[in-house]
């Protein structure tokens, strides 16, 4: 396959956006080990060795035939910084590796404009935001919002911590890119850990290896040097470090605590377990027995991302790509406490659509995060986590009635019947399930929902600036938008950015850009090996 590397011009631009975000970390906590290293360089993928999970597109479904949509909450964010790696280094990313969910849900929504309180009742774990618009894309169809905010627990309000960082320091993890940005990545993190929480470090090349028992975390100096001794080297022998992860996060297990092991990998288990179902078997033990399971992604090549997602998936943990120093410091110090503690375990939806006024939906992403409709009210069903502080939004792509139906309608009427008068003019019925940290019995919330469409510009700014990034995964998969290009992306997600603290909604504008002149440039020829 030949993939078209960018123009000087891209890469130079794309090496100083770099440079300027390794730079841009000001606190004293992170500049001596910013400052020290130098900027990691930007490479080029090569994604014909690389796997990602074939994601089949959501296909349309008729409300009289299929009424009710269920699928867990996910707070990966793993494929916005993994398409964000392509694109900088002058490429589209294949079609599998975009994943609409994580896209969006890579930024920070407060829903400040909404109808509803901006932040959880006092006591509350989270908000739930709703809002109906008319999509950019198609006039005849209309997007379905549901925002969830769960409640911001500053680092201090945590319970105390044991962290098992679970380091693959293999042969395939020696390049700039990968072990050293994890050094930097785990320095970063390690000066945020209190003398209450307990930090242990496990390798695995070859045969897995203690590098740091279970230390205080205020003991910085002995932390650090066993982050500086790592090296890379060897083969790949996963299971054996999983394997010794738990048994030093039992060692030091925390009852009432925070127990999490940290994973960081470029994802290539090449050798002994190698079989990701034993894997997620191994992992869901240790879920039962109270040791939750994150990952952090690294590096290219050999990437194989649909490994690290499925474990965490079924770790009660979350996924993070992390491809600049940038990024390390958003994941692993700014949203620490949402990295390292759930609010919400378990988490899923389930939308009822009334047939009076919807004909038609579409869910937008969530493809392997599907649930069957029995699996809601079951308990003992592993669903996604919400952590402190972050936000999730989902998005129905709908034809209301009195649009034009993309399928055509049934000439018999379907099995479904009229509803009655009372509930004729609501759109759907949302339930949203989940369980509170250390409870195995599920919390139930409900909403029955009337709201009337309006215009894109009339919607919550938040949900304005998700539909824009949704836009913008809808065109990398090359999903056919008639209406709706890149040039529309760019112009919708500046005048949705708000106050952008952050500059992350400003970066994003600045990839839309680059994303269509690489479109223009070349034929988007993406494919890649998919499992």
């Amino acid at each position: 396959m030949n993939i078209r590397l960018a123009t000087p011009l891209i890469l130079t631009t794309a090496l100083t956006l770099a440079i300027a975000a390794c730079t841009s970390i000001d606190t004293d906590d992170t500049a001596a080990y910013v400052v020290e290293q130098s900027p990691v360089p930007i490479l080029h993928p090569e994604p014909e060795q690389e796997k990602y999970q074939k994601l089949e597109t959501r296909q349309v479904k008729l409300v009289r035939e299929e009424p009710v949509s269920t699928f867990a909450l996910d707070v990966d964010t793993g494929g916005y910084s993994n398409v964000r790696r392509f694109l900088s280094a002058g490429q589209l990313p294949p079609r599998d590796a975009v994943r609409l969910e994580e896209l969006v849900n890579y930024f920070n929504y407060d829903f400040a404009d909404s109808g509803n309180a901006s932040r959880p009742p006092e006591g509350g774990d989270f908000s739930v935001h709703f809002d109906l618009s008319r999509a950019p894309w198609d006039a005849e169809r209309a997007l379905f919002s549901i925002g969830v905010k769960a409640r911001e627990i500053p680092m201090d309000k945590v319970p105390p911590v044991n962290l098992v960082f679970l380091i693959d320091s293999s042969g395939s993890m020696a390049q700039p890119n990968k072990l050293p940005l994890l050094q930097q990545a785990y320095r970063l993190l390690a000066k945020q850990l209190r003398a209450e929480d307990s930090v242990s470090i496990v390798t695995y090349a070859g045969s897995a290896g203690l590098v740091l028992e279970p230390t205080p975390g205020d003991q910085k100096t002995r932390i650090l040097q066993a982050i500086d001794r790592l090296q890379a080297g060897g083969s790949t022998n996963g299971a054996g470090g999983i394997e010794l992860a738990y048994s030093v996060a039992k060692q030091a297990f925390k009852q009432d605590g925070v127990n999490r092991i940290l994973l960081a990998t470029d994802g290539d288990f090449n050798v002994g377990i190698s079989d990701v179902e034993t894997l997620k078997q191994r992992i869901a033990r240790g879920r039962k027995s109270g040791v939750q399971f994150s990952a952090l992604g690294f590096g290219m090549g050999n990437y194989r991302e649909e490994i690290v997602e499925q474990l965490t998936n079924v770790g009660d943990g979350s996924y993070a790509y992390i491809d600049t120093i940038y990024e390390a410091n958003r994941v692993l110090v700014e949203q620490l406490s949402g990295t390292l503690f759930t609010v919400a375990k378990d988490a899923k939806v389930q939308v009822e659509f009334n047939p009076a006024r919807v004909q038609e939906y579409r869910l937008l992403g969530y493809e392997n995060r599907r649930l069957n409709r029995e699996d809601f009210n079951n308990d003992a069903k592993d669903s996604g986590d919400i952590g402190a502080g972050h936000s999730v939004v989902a998005l129905y792509e709908l034809t209301l009635a009195g649009d034009t139906p993309r399928v055509d309608p049934l000439r018999y009427g379907g099995n479904s019947t009229e509803p009655q008068t009372a509930i004729r003019d609501e759109l759907a019925t949302v339930k949203v399930r989940y369980k509170k940290p250390g409870q195995e019995e599920s919390t139930l919330k409900v909403w029955n929902l009337a709201p009337q469409v309006k215009p894109l510009s009339e919607a919550q700014v938040d949900l304005q600036f998700a539909t824009a990034v949704a836009g913008f995964g809808l065109l990398l998969r090359a999903e056919p938008l008639s209406e709706f290009d890149y040039d529309d992306v760019a112009a919708l997600a500046q005048l949705a950015r708000g106050e952008d603290f952050s500059g992350d909604r400003a970066e994003f504008v600045r990839l839309v850009k680059t994303a269509s002149a690489l479109a223009s440039a070349q034929p988007a020829v993406n494919s890649v090996q998919a499992d």
